[in-house]
């Protein structure tokens, strides 16, 4: 096992088991189909790392986009009251189309509660441990993206998911693995001790500084490491890459996601070192330093502890991405 299989080991560790992919994106479908009979109903679409196929394990929700007609409900879109009257229709359609008991279109939801900006849907026992969720958003389009209630603030904010979206997919097309290996970046942020990184941050920092040349999964992880390391201690934040809705996590502790980040990065760069000179037992060892307990350990030849046998370092077999749907 070289370096490179390595990674291809851990890609299948990260990725979610393919029946649940199936089930969130089958779940997702239903929510569609149904809502896109509606009257007043002018789109719906799957968002999310679903839709990006970003998504890691497990699978927490489906995040479904319902794109009212304006003309159709002339009294949202307005400060005050319309906002939390947006996410109460939404949830009693949710009833009335897919409750668990009487739902028109399919029985699967058995509760529709109404939150900040969509209507979390749970259909799962709640003892399930692969438990998760639909949330449902209502929206408006407008020519910059969206227009979606805040209950908080009793108003209506802009957002446009789809631009994380487009992005995502122009990088897939140049790269195959890119969507697996952002994968990777969430499971490490999710794995820092002292800190919560919320994955969309980790997300966002791959559109920045990951490569999608075709370049070996080691090789990207070093350098994403690097220049989101250097990007941080430079004193930048984390924000919404549509440029629409400002830092992502307010409450994110930058000094601590810095040292992580440079932590990750000096190892990192060993390990590539390491593999440059043919070492893959070496590298193996400080790429599981970086991502932790699930990248897999490098094989030993017997009476040498650690040590593997030679291969060709400039001829790494390729590794084919885990689908995730």
């Amino acid at each position: 096992m070289n370096t490179n299989d390595a990674f291809g080991r851990y890609q299948s560790y990260v990725d979610a088991d393919p029946a649940s992919v199936k089930e969130a994106r089958r779940r997702g479908s239903v929510f569609k189909s149904a809502f896109e009979g509606l009257d007043g109903v002018d789109e719906v679409f799957i968002s999310g790392s679903l839709a990006r196929k970003t998504h890691r394990k497990p699978i927490n929700d489906v995040d479904v986009v319902i794109v009212y007609n304006r003309e159709a409900h002339p009294e949202w879109g307005k400060p005050g009251a319309s906002a939390e009257e947006a996410l109460s229709y939404t949830g009693t359609k949710v009833n009335e189309l897919l409750g668990a008991t009487n739902g028109t279109h399919e029985c699967l939801v058995r509760l529709a509660r109404p939150g900040n900006h969509a209507v979390k849907c749970f259909i799962d026992a709640p003892e399930d441990p692969d438990e998760f969720t639909v949330d449902a958003m209502p929206a408006f389009r407008t020519d910059t993206g969206l227009l979606i209630p805040e209950k908080t603030s009793t108003d209506w904010v802009p957002a446009n998911p789809e631009y994380l979206i487009d992005q995502v997919a122009a990088r897939t097309e140049d790269w195959s693995k890119y969507p697996g290996t952002v994968r990777m970046l969430k499971t490490w942020g999710k794995d820092q001790r002292g800190i919560e990184i919320k994955s969309l941050v980790m997300e966002v920092l791959a559109v920045q500084f990951l490569r999608y040349d075709g370049t070996m999964q080691p090789t990207a992880a070093k350098e994403f490491f690097v220049r989101a390391a250097n990007y941080i201690e430079e004193g930048y934040e984390v924000t919404d890459p549509a440029g629409i809705c400002g830092p992502i996590q307010n409450s994110l502790d930058y000094d601590t996601l810095a040292q992580c980040l440079r932590d990750a990065a000096t190892t990192a760069g060993k390990a590539w070192s390491k593999q440059a000179l043919g070492d893959h037992a070496g590298a193996i060892r400080l790429w599981g330093e970086v991502f932790g307990d699930g990248f897999p350990s490098a094989p030993q030849v017997p009476g040498k502890p650690g040590i593997v046998p030679p291969v060709v370092p400039d001829a790494p077999r390729p590794v084919k991405d885990t689908p995730q749907g």
